[in-house]
């Protein structure tokens, strides 16, 4: 097959480019990090400078398949960042597919849409969404509803809990830089349990959603590890790999979420609005259970995860 992969330049596309490749698809893989795709070029894919954002031009004839990885992914950041990186991104996205002649256009979109501040366990894809937490979570859930709504493009979407594996550099690593400069907070116990996703199977599934049949067309599917393992030893894990000792203090959720919305509305009123040490949505993922129901994939995709978390962070 012909296959367009955006945000190939980052650490999801950039596996799932690769692999595509290593099965002897062709592969166009779009970005904006040139070092980063001048790698991929090495590796096989064609690589596409181009900013999504900004642009829905390719000079490319047709493609069977696109699968939008593209997104400015964070807890925190300018509204209008995400809008014009998830909303419009996507909205170019999905031209481009329609001139390229696509016939299965894939979507990651992000389990952050449904986050609240409570308990949640084996999470649906059909569980009301409640309220955006952040800006980022408002804007891939409108990103998901352009994604669906484009029928002629038998589109998919997936959830995906948790990246990890080897290349991340955001999220067990920010673990491990919060546990070098001092006590983490401890929530609730430490009781709060969650699942992440191992890149490799995460790609696993992308790749079943690009060959399933019509019954997938207009389905979100969530994409996780299957298990759920405390967050406390989920950063004791990824420290101990790390080689950097852990030590926690227990802090109640109340006293850290004042701290986090004082925090922000610090940043907010800084030039530059820089990131604050912790925000509020980074307190709440500490603090409450968060796990997916992955069933729908296994019965409709015929995936199944194969990496646990234990061995994932564990593996070199």
């Amino acid at each position: 097959m012909r296959l367009v992969v955006s945000g190939a330049t980052g650490f999801l596309g950039g596996h799932l480019a690769r692999r595509l490749v290593a099965e002897r698809h062709e592969v166009i893989g779009l970005g904006r990090d040139a070092a980063a795709g001048a790698r991929l070029a090495d590796d096989g894919v064609r690589f596409r400078s181009i900013d999504l954002a900004t642009a829905d031009a390719l000079a490319e004839a047709g493609a069977d398949g696109f699968v939008h990885a593209a997104a400015l992914s964070s807890n925190w950041g300018r509204r209008q960042a995400f809008v014009a990186a998830n909303v419009t991104g996507t909205a170019n996205a999905l031209t481009l597919a329609r001139r390229l002649g696509v016939r299965r256009f894939v979507h990651i979109s992000s389990p952050s849409v449904g986050f609240r501040f409570a308990d949640q366990f084996g999470v649906s894809e059909d569980a009301p969404l409640p309220r955006p937490v952040n800006a980022y979570a408002a804007s891939k859930g409108r990103a998901e509803q352009l994604v669906l709504a484009a029928g002629d493009l038998s589109p998919v979407v997936l959830r995906p809990r948790g990246l990890f594996g080897p290349g991340d550099t955001t999220l067990l690593p920010r673990l491990v830089r919060a546990a070098r400069q001092g006590p983490l907070p401890l929530l609730r116990g430490g009781e709060a349990v969650t699942d992440l996703t191992h890149v490799e199977d995460a790609v696993e599934a992308i790749i079943a959603a690009l060959r399933a049949g019509p019954q997938a067309a207009g389905r979100i599917y969530n994409v996780s590890g299957g298990e759920a393992l405390p967050v406390r030893r989920i950063a004791e894990l990824a420290a101990l790999r790390a080689g950097v000792p852990v030590a926690w203090r227990a802090v109640p959720v109340a006293v850290a979420l004042l701290a986090a919305r004082v925090l922000e509305t610090r940043a907010l009123l800084t030039p530059g609005r820089p990131e604050p040490v912790v925000t509020a949505y980074s307190v709440g993922v500490m603090a409450y259970s968060q796990t997916l129901d992955i069933s729908r994939a296994a019965r409709e995709l015929g995936w199944r995860p194969r990496i646990g978390i234990e061995a994932g962070i564990a593996a070199p």
